[in-house]
């Protein structure tokens, strides 16, 4: 992995592989990169693959501040910039579409030729007047002690709920790892801020071309959620993995992989 200076304190570890239009994988609250290792050498023999890990995920820097979606959006403008990367494909899964979503309204969309959004909501509270978020007030409150009381059992309880299949032990072990690496006070810094960030009034503004992929198994985020993203999105496409719950990614990655291939060379001048 490489690794960019963003200050004296934090450091992002990135994987930077490959050449040609440029796509960059966002991955989940308390994920990794290493989520994205069956799109790593699928994707670098045609494109310029790059996933990263946000401060205190990863191999990134523990650092204990900055652990909110509009400093992750901020981090990924830095790295993008140190990168000199144009046209850009962005793939944002589950907390990376918020990342995703915040840097479009920060930067512009001026230098993003196209989005992918994996699983994810409009905003994942369940507000008022939005009943398809995946956590109310009592929810999240519970999911904040368990971080600070019960973390391993938690994050080993959590991972299944990502996949309609049970996952081999070997999966549960790398996953389990990973989860864990960011400190209980990262960890429940940016689960709060994610859980509460709303994009619902910006969707509309978005005028890239925008892939949605989600699975059928509803364990985390139903479909309804896509079914929203894609009423709101102008030039947006909804595609339903139908053997997949929230990694279709993983759990259908010859699919999505040849989706999202499909997607990219539709969205690039011909």
């Amino acid at each position: 992995m490489a690794k960019f200076q963003l200050n004296e304190e934090v450091t992002l570890h990135y994987e930077d592989q490959g050449d040609g239009t440029p796509i960059l994988f966002l991955h989940g609250v308390w994920m990794s990169s290493r989520f994205f290792h069956k799109q790593q050498h699928f994707f670098s023999k045609s494109f310029r693959t790059i996933t990263v890990d946000f401060r205190g995920h990863g191999k990134s820097t523990k650092v204990h501040y900055g652990h909110t979606i509009s400093m992750y959006a901020e981090d990924l403008h830095q790295l993008i910039n140190h990168l000199n990367l144009k046209d850009i494909i962005l793939a944002g899964w589950s907390m990376g579409a918020f990342v995703l979503w915040e840097y479009l309204k920060k930067y512009g969309q001026e230098n993003i030729k196209g989005i992918v959004i994996v699983d994810e909501l409009a905003s994942d509270f369940k507000w008022e007047d939005f009943q398809i978020g995946a956590f109310d007030f009592p929810t999240l409150i519970h999911f904040m002690q368990q971080i600070q009381t019960n973390r391993r059992e938690f994050a080993a309880d959590f991972i299944p709920l990502m996949f309609k299949e049970p996952i081999s032990e070997e999966d549960a072990i790398w996953m389990n790892e990973q989860v864990n690496l960011p400190p209980e006070s990262v960890a429940s810094a940016i689960l709060f801020d994610q859980s509460i960030v709303d994009y619902r009034d910006f969707l509309s503004t978005i005028r890239i071309p925008s892939l949605l992929c989600f699975g059928r198994e509803e364990k985390l985020i139903p479909v309804a959620a896509g079914e929203h993203l894609k009423k709101e999105i102008p030039q947006s496409q909804l595609v339903i993995f139908e053997n997949s719950c929230h990694c279709p990614f993983l759990e259908e990655s010859d699919l999505f992989n040849t989706t999202v291939e499909a997607f990219i060379h539709s969205v690039l001048p011909r």
